[in-house]
């Protein structure tokens, strides 16, 4: 039994190497990822290679939806809103396709990202966005297919495709100076609610300065139009470790009522939970 047992484990183990033989990808797969001002831009695609084929207007039809790569989707992230050809493109993740021509590129931002290759039913509500661009000639063949970003800016970039002789590049532009106003703006008013809630958090969980928690909850307070359940909620914790069992407890209440209000049950039952045990 015990030599089955051994000649077992030797198939097993044989089997398990064999399963495991690697070899390389014919279009292997490629990641960018570049900041264009303030924004993250995102690629990811396979690169096939021409291996003494010609590519466009035969391995790649003119005219036909193109996978723009090989394999699965080619896809393209923005973190923010760009804007293309004067059309914004809200921020998120695309399949981008194409439509190669001897003169101009059809580009596609498509919103489903699961197929492999091209959609079996191609669907125009799923088109984010749709441009043209001029397809330009290639001083030297480029034998492996590219996808690069160039031409930065803090405003713009270019989103360039490439293969044997043909080159097509797309402007994207980025909200710079949306974001950076955005952030000096922020930064000059100073700390917000949530900034100081945050504070206090830290320091009463870690047991920190606890009379620098009660400033920064205070502050919180102070700075929320409506008072939310769980800012009033870490107020009464910190009065009461702070000995003020009283102000806790009307705290705890408030709480309690803005919890009900919101339909939080697990707030609901704590506040009534410490309630009644500062009572006590």
């Amino acid at each position: 039994m015990k030599k089955i047992l051994i000649a077992l484990a030797i198939i097993i183990t044989q089997f398990t190497i064999e399963a495991q033989v690697q070899t390389p990808q014919q279009s292997p797969k490629a990641t960018i990822n570049q900041m264009v001002g303030l924004t993250n831009v995102e690629i990811v695609y396979s690169r096939p290679s021409a291996r003494g084929r010609a590519v466009f207007g035969n391995l790649v039809p003119f005219g036909k939806l193109w996978r723009t790569g090989a394999n699965e989707n080619t896809t393209v992230s923005f973190s923010d809103d760009v804007v293309i050809d004067g059309k914004t493109l809200k921020k998120g993740k695309y399949a981008l396709y194409t439509v190669p021509s001897s003169q101009n590129w059809d580009v596609i931002f498509y919103s489903t990202t699961d197929n492999w290759g091209t959609p079996q039913e191609f669907n125009e509500a799923n088109v984010a966005l749709r441009t043209t661009v001029k397809e330009e000639s290639m001083p030297k063949a480029a034998e492996t297919f590219t996808i690069g970003l160039s031409g930065l800016d803090t405003n713009y970039g270019y989103l360039e495709m490439y293969w044997e002789n043909s080159y097509a590049a797309l402007k994207f532009e980025v909200p710079t100076q949306k974001i950076a106003t955005a952030s000096i703006e922020k930064a000059l008013a100073g700390p917000n609610a949530g900034d100081y809630f945050t504070s206090a958090q830290y320091l009463f969980q870690s047991n920190g300065d606890i009379v620098k928690s009660r400033t920064y909850m205070d502050k919180a307070l102070e700075l929320s139009t409506e008072k939310p359940f769980f800012y009033l909620r870490l107020k009464s914790l910190i009065q009461a470790k702070q000995g003020d069992k009283k102000g806790a407890i009307e705290t705890a209440k408030l709480s309690l009522v803005a919890a009900e209000k919101a339909g939080n049950q697990d707030y609901v039952k704590m506040n009534k939970d410490s309630i009644s045990d500062w009572s006590k």
